[in-house]
């Protein structure tokens, strides 16, 4: 009697809350649905995504059945129901979009029509995708990247191009935690990635009239402002960042203010709004139509023009796409009379996205967005902020102070919520982000954006050198900005690998806050609270081994690492140290007090609690004495190496050579506890093992003994360390 009068007691309180929550019920939807894509991406192989997608439906048939008049049987039922659909959604997707990828490195030559072309002045280089048709030897789709000077200039979208290109398949993720290329690539549909060689002959030209249009206009923008100051003005109008330096791009992101480089929301919205406001003020001017025609559903109907408009110009992608969507569903609510935005609009918006693009949810872009859009409309939801941010009778100097006070407290709460979400991504995130977005969003959105949009409308009188110099003044000040805050003390919070488990409490503790309304929502703070002490606990990798064997990194006496080449390029050094929790210059491991190498290997010697790990690894292509290899081997925990290692080669632990790591992919170790994290992890996603085409043979053409000098078994002596039992060889 006891126990059946607690499950009554337990279901009716269940049922006053949902009661009472019952307007915010509907924001679980595409949560859920996330849910079902999100376990489809965590969990390994077929096998558990049918076991999850048959429990899902059996838990919902469960609530079906169970359910009488109980609401909670039927938010069960719904949202058991929205998690299957999301991972058949996202299993049946990732089977369909697929195209078979480059079976291995080839230098092929490849004639194909142009589906896109990014200039990317910054760094000097024009990169070009490639659709490939009729042949079976290559992929259908590639992309390409070609030196600036290499690149005709009539090239553009629709033209036909013939090319020599060294092509690749697309690169998995080097180490655990670092960009998963292959990924992206399999849902973009490439096959393969790499470097065109000149001379590049267009067969048939392309429309260059209509669909180069976003780069005529990137191109005339660089011209009125040069430098990353136009580089940010193009990517303000069309989208196109090619133009922003490397070390430009690294300040804004340290600064937290890297969303303004990227179309979303805040410019959609800019552009929405400025043309409604622009074509309310030119009609009312006209007492006939202020008085005949509902102006404002005229204004609304022209900033919907002008949100697919700039959409299709800055290129379509999806967070700009899902930003003009969400645009296009405030608009709606306005002409129908409804509240402009609220989170039910957001859930409509990210539902839409979710069915279109599941593949989106693992992406940063669609974390980011939808979590900055989130806290503002929840946090301007509370009746609380309301009541200490709205609008009243009030001197200009209070009004001033609420204002500012409202953009700091939004800030700082948006600063937190994508604090979790760029540590999980980029493994650093800035810390005065929220100050620097105070002066920069109003900056970007009420100065700069208008300033360049009639710098470009008086273009066509000729008249707008003015307005062109008052912009690129603008951009210089941001610019200013981010190199401030990012280059000031504590700028910079770095975090390495965060665990899926912890990024995943934290992520479903804020969605508890943000979308309940009665106090039950700060039960959302434990999952919060835990997840934060599980990444902040969670010890940094010492050894971090790329998925080729060809770079090593390994944590020093001092507590930062070092690489194993010294002539690693920039690319290797950011994603080893972000990935490392390193914000400092990697060092080189030859100049280590703990290591001894030669310029073919290295020996280096780790202490972690009362133990001393001994690692050895190859640092080049010469061949060395097998017998001393194989003592160095015996006297070691691990070795690494690019090359398949002999079997004779038996260390104490890891063999990580070129046989293993094609099991593995990139290694992180914790000598501490002995944990071994790797990229493959036994998933069997389809980007993991894809279907493959080999690419064409291409005879050599040079003699043989010219080939044989290239390959580094150059007829050379060994280079061991020196001594007995420290060379290195196989």
């Amino acid at each position: 009697m006891g126990v059946r009068r607690l499950f009554r007691v337990v279901t009716e309180g269940l049922e006053q809350w949902l009661e009472a929550e019952r307007e915010q019920l509907i924001l679980w939807l595409p949560v859920m649905l996330g849910g079902g894509v999100a376990a489809w991406f965590v969990l390994p192989d077929a096998a558990r995504w049918i076991g999850f997608v048959a429990a899902a439906g059996a838990v919902a048939l469960a609530g079906i059945a169970a359910s009488r008049n109980d609401r909670a049987m039927r938010v069960i039922s719904v949202g058991a129901l929205a998690a299957a659909l999301g991972c058949a959604l996202i299993w049946w997707k990732a089977g369909n979009v697929g195209a078979p990828v480059l079976a291995r490195p080839a230098v092929v030559m490849l004639e194909g029509r142009v589906e896109r072309v990014e200039r990317l002045p910054a760094r000097d280089m024009v990169r070009v995708t490639i659709v490939i048709a009729g042949r079976a030897d290559l992929p259908p789709k590639v992309r390409v990247n070609l030196a600036q000077l290499d690149a005709p200039k009539d090239l553009a979208r629709g033209a036909v191009v013939r090319l020599r290109a060294r092509l690749m398949p697309p690169p998995p993720p080097s180490v655990p935690g670092a960009y998963n290329f292959a990924r992206v690539a399999w849902f973009s549909g490439l096959g393969a990635t790499g470097k065109g060689f000149a001379p590049v002959e267009i067969v048939k030209p392309g429309d260059a009239a209509g669909a180069d249009l976003r780069a005529r206009l990137s191109a005339h923008i660089q011209s009125r402002i040069a430098g990353s100051a136009g580089g940010i003005a193009s990517a303000l109008a069309t989208g196109d960042r090619g133009a922003i330096a490397d070390e430009d791009s690294e300040a804004m992101q340290r600064a937290g203010l890297a969303h303004l480089l990227s179309v979303s929301g805040l410019h959609v919205t800019a552009v929405t709004a400025g043309t409604m406001l622009l074509v309310l003020r030119l009609l009312s001017l006209s007492p006939i139509l202020a008085l005949r025609w509902r102006l404002p559903l005229i204004a609304a109907g022209a900033g919907a023009l002008a949100a697919i408009g700039y959409t299709l110009l800055t290129g379509a992608d999806v967070p700009t796409v899902r930003s003009c969507v969400a645009s296009l569903l405030v608009l709606l609510a306005l002409s129908v009379g409804r509240e402009a935005l609220t989170l039910r609009l957001v859930a409509a918006g990210a539902l839409i996205v979710l069915l279109l693009w599941p593949e989106s949810l693992a992406g940063p872009s669609f974390q980011l967005s939808f979590a900055a859009v989130t806290v503002i409309v929840a946090l301007h939801e509370s009746p609380r902020m309301r009541s200490w941010f709205s609008r009243r009778e009030e001197g200009w100097g209070p009004r001033l102070g609420r204002g500012l006070g409202s953009l700091l407290v939004t800030g700082i709460a948006v600063e937190l919520a994508l604090m979790p979400i760029g540590m999980y991504h980029f493994h650093k995130q800035g810390v005065y982000g929220a100050l620097a977005n105070i002066i920069a969003i109003p900056l970007t959105t009420f100065v700069t954006m208008p300033l360049e949009a009639l710098a470009l409308a008086l273009d066509v009188a000729g008249l707008g050198a003015p307005a062109w110099w008052l912009t690129a003044k603008s951009l210089e000040f941001l610019l200013w900005l981010a190199h401030a805050a990012s280059s000031a003390p504590g700028a910079v919070a770095s975090l390495p690998a965060m665990p899926d488990g912890a990024f995943a409490l934290m992520v479903m503790g804020g969605l508890w806050m943000a979308l309940w309304r009665t106090r039950a929502r700060w039960a959302g703070a434990a999952p919060l609270a835990i997840g934060a002490l599980w990444a902040l606990m969670t010890p940094a990798p010492d050894l971090l081994v790329t998925g080729d064997g060809r770079h090593l990194a390994i944590r020093t006496a001092s507590g930062g690492m070092a690489l194993l080449r010294d002539r690693a390029g920039d690319y290797t050094r950011s994603m080893l140290g972000e990935n490392s929790g390193a914000d400092d210059e990697l060092a080189a491991l030859s100049e280590e007090s703990g290591a001894r190498c030669s310029p073919d290997l290295c020996l280096i010697e780790h202490r972690s609690g009362a133990r001393r790990w001994r690692v050895t690894a190859t640092r080049s292509a010469y061949l060395v004495p097998w017998r001393e290899m194989m003592a160095l081997c015996s006297t070691s925990d691990i070795v690494v190496s690019e090359r398949r290692l002999p079997p004779g080669c038996a260390p104490r632990w890891l063999k990580l050579d070129r046989e293993g790591l094609v099991k593995t992919g990139g290694v992180a170790i914790t000598f501490a506890g002995g944990r071994v994290a790797t990229v493959r992890r036994g998933s069997s996603h389809p980007w993991i093992d894809p279907p493959t085409v080999q690419p064409p043979f291409v005879p050599a053409t040079e003699p043989l003994g010219e080939r044989r000098n290239e390959t580094g078994n150059r007829g050379g002596s060994a280079r061991g360390i020196g001594a007995a039992g420290r060379g290195a060889g196989h």
